[in-house]
């Protein structure tokens, strides 16, 4: 999977839709990266931690942040899922 797929699959899942890859996002829209990578490999769609630390930093439209760690990434905007940003 390329960048551009891996964003577009990020976007799906963090803003839309987690259920679909059998994740669950907190009240605030964040998911610990571990479980988000270990979800998307179960639904045949593999993004290692370094390809996802590398849509996050190169994302035009800053879409997707991680937290201070590293540990929990979300979407930073366009949910249409309930969530407190």
């Amino acid at each position: 999977m390329n960048d551009l797929q891996a964003s577009k699959l990020l976007s799906l899942v963090l803003r839309h839709d987690p259920a679909k890859v059998g994740v669950e996002l907190d009240a605030h829209g964040w998911v610990a990266v571990p479980v988000l990578l270990a979800a998307l490999e179960r639904s045949g769609r593999t993004i290692d931690r370094e390809q996802l630390v590398r849509v996050v930093a190169t994302s035009d439209k800053q879409r997707f942040a991680l937290d201070d760690d590293g540990d929990r990434i979300r979407a930073n905007q366009g949910h249409s899922v309930a969530v407190d940003l």
